[in-house]
Order: C-alpha cells, then structure tokens, then sequence
C-alpha cells in the first residue's frame, strides 16, 4: 500500500510557475513508477507527465511539453511537477499516481492521491 499526499497548489497568474509535490508513504516508492495527472471542472482525467521508477525515463503529454517537468527524489519518497508559463486552460486539481510501469493512461496507476487544485488567472 502507498498514500499519497500532493501539496503546492494554489492561484496563481498566467505567466507564473508553481511546483507540485506529492509526498508519498507506506511502501518505499522507489519501486513505483510515478505519474501526474489534472482534471479540470466537467472534464475527464488527463495525464500530465510520467516518471519511471529510476528516475531515468520521463514522457509528458504534448500540453506539457517545455513547460513542465516531472522529477522525483526517492532518498524523501517525493515525486515534484515543476511548472513554469502557466496558463488559464492549466487550471484543474493536479494528481498524483504510483504504479508498477510509467503509462501516460490513468487505468495503469493504482494509487491516487487526493489532489491538489491549481488555478491560473488570466
């Protein structure tokens, strides 16, 4: 079992950066892959970012790409999601997930933290 607990949430304007981190507890996560996902209001889940187990492999969805980066350090069970040039449409609650191999696909994590909601004013 792992909990997980993301902070760094908050509002921000578009233009400005905020890194997430989620911490995670139970099981040592190093041997999780490790993913972020966002979900903005009336719309489905959406993947954000991966990071493999190491560390060494790292996959972003297009949104995301140049302006995100997902990163972790297993010595404090933490995995960050540095966000720089934000936007209004980055405006979602921001989650967490571990699982056994770095998927851009929310069906392949199986646990989940509770979130944390970012909002980017314009």
């Amino acid at each position: 079992q792992v909990q997980l607990v993301e902070s760094g949430g908050g509002l921000v304007q578009a233009g400005d950066s905020l890194r997430l981190s989620c911490a995670a507890s139970g099981r040592a996560l190093p041997v999780y892959a490790m993913a972020w996902f966002r979900q903005a209001p009336g719309k489905e889940r959406d993947f954000v970012a991966t990071i493999s187990a190491n560390g060494g492999g790292t996959w972003y969805a297009d949104s995301a790409k140049g302006r995100f980066t997902i990163s972790r350090d297993n010595g404090k069970n933490t995995v960050y999601l540095q966000m720089n040039s934000l936007k209004p449409e980055d405006t979602a609650v921001y989650f967490c997930a571990a699982g056994p191999r770095a998927l851009m696909r929310a069906a392949g994590f199986n646990y989940w933290g509770q979130g944390t909601l970012v909002t980017v004013s314009s």
